[in-house]
């Protein structure tokens, strides 16, 4: 059975009977499949049962909260099952290593990058960040790399705003709260995305929390903040483009709250229902030779950071070719 991931829009109660789980609310109860469930999305008012929650554990699902306003808010993460002492060593000498934390920093950013000038491509301008690309050669400190990613994705965002209809230009990159609708729909897709690069770290070998580009800090997953430069382009920001582009997303999917703008219960449906879809869609992997998921991507992509932490393979990002 090919698992797919969960996602629990209504108010309800999660718990379990015997060895079946169960999702009761306004409109019943009903069992849900564990077996073809990977991981779990709650935005609803959930209440969970302890034994529910160890069930999950077992299973090695994670289960990840939403807010009221549709954002991250933290996640159920099962005690790992996937150790490697060596792996932990090496993943904290390339943190704290100088040199080898600048080489990762600076490659997450190009990948970065890279996705930004092909999404581009796709929205017909040709635009190259070829200079930025050349200044991080000269970067010696993460914050410097940082400043280099925040000019580029400003830059980034004035020439795909360009291409958007004029009910959803970005105007300026807004975010707590977004103060538009398109700052509104990327700020929601990036919370989505996040979490779920959290799965696929914790089916790999790699301690989320020790990270390269973002600086490690308590109660979050700072290397898949790291990783999030590589798929934002390529996953969150090429699906708001077509949602809008498309007319699948409007204004009237949107509401006034926060002093900003949220996607309501609706909007909220629509786009999550995409993009899902959008994670399971396959492409034909050219050095695979087979198709995979949108999703598969992602733990391929901590795989190869693997290889580099230990020195079989220097890692390169992943550049869309689809």
């Amino acid at each position: 059975m090919r698992k797919k991931s969960l996602t629990l829009l209504s108010d309800g109660y999660l718990f379990r009977r015997e060895n079946t789980i169960y999702f009761e609310n306004a409109r019943g109860k009903k069992p849900l499949a564990i077996e073809g469930i990977y991981d779990i999305y709650i935005y609803g008012k959930v209440s969970i049962s302890s034994q529910a929650l160890h069930y999950l554990a077992q299973k090695g699902i994670a289960v990840h909260f939403f807010n009221h306003y549709g954002y991250y808010d933290g996640s159920f993460y099962p005690r790992e099952s996937l150790h490697s002492g060596y792996l932990v060593v090496n993943q904290v000498e390339h943190y704290l290593d100088k040199d080898k934390r600048l080489e990762l920093a600076k490659l997450f950013v190009i990948g970065g990058i890279k996705n930004m000038e092909w999404n581009l491509s796709k929205f017909k301008n040709k635009t190259k960040f070829d200079s930025y690309i050349e200044e991080l050669d000269n970067c010696n400190k993460i914050t410097e790399v940082m400043n280099v990613e925040g000019r580029v994705r400003t830059e980034y965002y004035r020439l795909w705003d360009e291409t958007l209809p004029d009910d959803f230009k970005i105007v300026k990159r807004t975010r707590r709260p977004p103060k538009n609708e398109m700052n509104a729909l990327i700020s929601f897709l990036n919370s989505r995305l996040y979490p779920a690069i959290i799965t696929e770290l914790y089916n790999t070998q790699l301690t989320p929390t020790v990270s390269y580009l973002h600086e490690p800090h308590e109660r979050r997953f700072s290397l898949a903040l790291d990783l999030s430069e590589i798929f934002k382009p390529m996953i969150a920001d090429r699906l708001a483009n077509r949602l809008v582009k498309q007319n699948i997303i409007q204004k009237k999917h949107f509401r006034d709250d926060l002093n900003g703008v949220l996607l309501n219960k609706e909007g909220m449906k629509v786009v999550l229902e995409h993009f899902n879809k959008e994670m399971d869609k396959t492409v034909h992997h050219p050095k695979l030779k087979k198709n995979v998921s949108k999703r598969r991507l992602i733990r391929l992509e901590a795989y190869k950071l693997v290889k580099h932490l230990v020195r079989q393979k220097r890692y390169e990002p992943l550049v869309a070719w689809f």
